[in-house]
């Protein structure tokens, strides 16, 4: 039995650690892409997991593979393809310190999965399925993407979700905007950041919270807001949990990722339905998700960044005693 698989990127991130005299980075590669940071959060506790997603035959394919495997996420159904070569993300700071992305995928392996390449096996002995959007930007992996969801809620599959919104990455906003509602209208749990909640609806946490839960069947909301936390919502409670304070933030790559993953680990060990689950619940869930991703971003990357178990158990105690 697989607790959660994943459909969906992995690729390497080149992050900027300094710059020269005339602005030029130098940087460091990191495994990532969303879905499988998602899964090696959930792995490293304990979780069975695994990744359908295709990567290039290149080194960098490779490296990531061998990566999977170590995190103990399953890579049966990961695909190699001779034509494409696995996605590169570089982040780098624009003049006022913001992150700004931008990615080598004209196309990348990972938007040229096909839903008949689908190992849909693993789909069936999964509790969870899980999926983000960035799989829905091209085709075919749109399409399997979209399949593959249909595929998991008929087999009665709980769907989780996270728009991960990478504006570079399509072709135009509007098309961003309808794929990412879809997702909403297919998933069971949902985590978003403040940003794409305002991007769109144009409301701010609580509001934008409230208007998923009400228009889209979402049964449990997770709306992240960086360093200040996470506001969670269902049909029987709300709340807010802070972020972590006084850290040394190091890399934010990732951190949305690892608190999803966190979460939904924390769902796992619960008998509850989502939509039904208590305040006190829901603050332990969240706040050991957000001590999880807080303490990822004072080490560099996402899947490397991830924390043992312990020490955010230790890190909790010290901060909700």
């Amino acid at each position: 039995m697989i607790d959660v698989v994943a459909l969906g990127e992995l690729l390497i991130d080149f992050t900027c650690i300094s710059t020269d005299a005339d602005g030029y980075p130098t940087m460091a590669a990191h495994p990532g892409g969303a879905p499988a940071n998602f899964l090696a959060a959930l792995s490293r506790f304990g979780a069975s997991t695994a990744l359908l997603g295709k990567v290039g035959t290149d080194a960098f394919g490779k490296m990531l593979t061998n990566t999977l495997h170590k995190a103990g996420i399953s890579t049966e159904g990961l695909l190699e393809d001779h034509d494409y070569f696995t996605t590169l993300a570089f982040v780098t700071l624009d003049e006022t310190g913001n992150r700004e992305f931008s990615f080598s995928r004209k196309p990348g392996a990972d938007t040229q999965l096909c839903f008949e390449e689908l190992k849909l096996n693993l789909i069936d002995e999964a509790k969870v399925f899980h999926f983000g959007t960035l799989s829905l930007t091209d085709e075919p992996a749109r399409t399997a993407t979209q399949k593959a969801v249909a595929y998991a809620k008929s087999k009665g599959k709980l769907i989780t979700y996270d728009p991960n919104l990478r504006k570079p990455l399509w072709k135009d906003l509007d098309c961003a905007k309808e794929q990412l509602i879809w997702g909403l209208s297919q998933a069971d749990v949902v985590k978003i950041s403040d940003e794409e909640v305002e991007f769109l609806f144009g409301l701010g946490v609580q509001d934008g919270a409230e208007y998923i839960l009400e228009h889209f069947g979402v049964k449990l909301v997770f709306v992240t807001c960086g360093p200040d936390g996470c506001y969670f919502k269902n049909a029987v409670t709300s709340g807010h949990v802070p972020g972590l304070a006084g850290l040394n933030v190091i890399d934010t790559t990732g951190a949305g990722d690892i608190f999803g993953g966190s979460a939904v680990w924390k769902l796992l060990q619960l008998e509850t339905a989502p939509e039904m689950l208590s305040e006190e619940q829901l603050r332990d869930v969240v706040s050991f998700a957000c001590t999880s991703a807080g303490l990822s971003t004072t080490r560099s990357g996402g899947i490397s960044s991830i924390c043992d178990y312990q020490e955010i158990m230790t890190r909790m105690k010290e901060i909700y005693r």
